[in-house]
């Protein structure tokens, strides 16, 4: 068993871990740790743990101290640096005519390091604005170019649904979203409908694929021929929340469709869901990070 405690150095973001260093720490105690990125600032996500130590990747980096009152200081200061970076950033991307989107700036908490993060279509040459602004603040510069979930991580908003970004309150790793997803939960393949701010597909629909799968299992399918009380028909609709299907019936098929619930009928026949070549290429954008 190894102790350990959890460190964020972001609000949603993954938490690594540290050796304690015979320190006893609180959840919310900001920390100085050395990372691969330098010496920096975090908050404690985890207090002291016993870990097995298989879960631990060894050797673990030790805790240089609990952070100070002057330590804090730094790290606001840090932040008034990055706004005015952000500035000098931009007029010298608009100098250099670089077609790149520039998104948000960190110094590492001992200045050892500016990081520069940007968007843009396909490769940037951006070696001449390197150049540019390690001559103007004098340290190590780094640009890294992230996708569009990871910039609307950064930046924050609401989403469709009105509420904050999951990923900005509450999800710290990307998981792959599919098309194929959003055909199995019963959603209109209209982007519009289907895509978050940043324009691929919801993170959302991951986090709720398992209740669906789950339901599908036990569900007839649209298309699927079904015995009723009324007699046998075809599955043209359904809601499998409530656990719903509206049937054709065979007897009358140019008469409306009967409700009825998924206790009440027999599968005979299930279907499949597909998803067209044409869907596919259509919203592939989507499934893109």
């Amino acid at each position: 068993m190894t102790c350990v405690i959890g460190v964020k150095f972001k609000e949603v973001g993954k938490m690594y871990y540290f050796d304690p260093n015979g320190e006893e720490l609180n959840v919310g105690d900001y920390v100085i740790v050395e990372t691969s990125r330098g010496i920096e600032c975090g908050k404690v996500f985890m207090a002291n743990r016993e870990l097995s130590d298989d879960k631990v990747t060894s050797p673990l980096k030790k805790l240089i101290r609990k952070a100070t009152e002057a330590d804090m200081k730094t790290l606001a200061e840090n932040h008034k640096k990055e706004k005015k970076a952000f500035e000098i950033c931009e007029q010298k991307i608009k100098q250099h005519n670089i077609q790149m989107k520039l998104v948000n700036v960190e110094y590492t908490f001992d200045n050892n390091k500016i990081l520069f993060y940007f968007t843009a279509d396909g490769r940037v040459d951006f070696r001449e604005l390197v150049k540019d602004l390690a001559y103007v603040f004098r340290t190590r510069i780094e640009l890294r170019q992230i996708g569009v979930r990871d910039e609307a991580k950064m930046l924050g908003g609401l989403g469709i649904c009105g509420r904050p970004f999951c990923c900005k309150t509450f999800l710290g790793d990307f998981q792959p979203v599919s098309i194929k997803m959003a055909k199995e939960q019963g959603m209109s393949l209209n982007p519009v409908k289907i895509s978050g701010t940043c324009g691929r597909l919801m993170c959302c629909l991951k986090y709720e694929q398992d209740v669906y799968s789950s339901l599908l299992k036990t569900t007839p399918k649209i298309g699927a021929i079904v015995d009723t009380p009324d007699g046998k028909g075809n599955v043209v609709d359904l809601n499998l929340i409530t656990g719903t299907l509206t049937v054709s019936l065979h007897k009358s098929p140019n008469a409306a469709a009967h409700t009825y619930d998924v206790s009440q009928v027999k599968v005979i026949k299930d279907a499949q869901i597909k998803l067209d070549r044409s869907e596919i290429e259509k919203l592939k954008k989507l499934e893109k990070d």
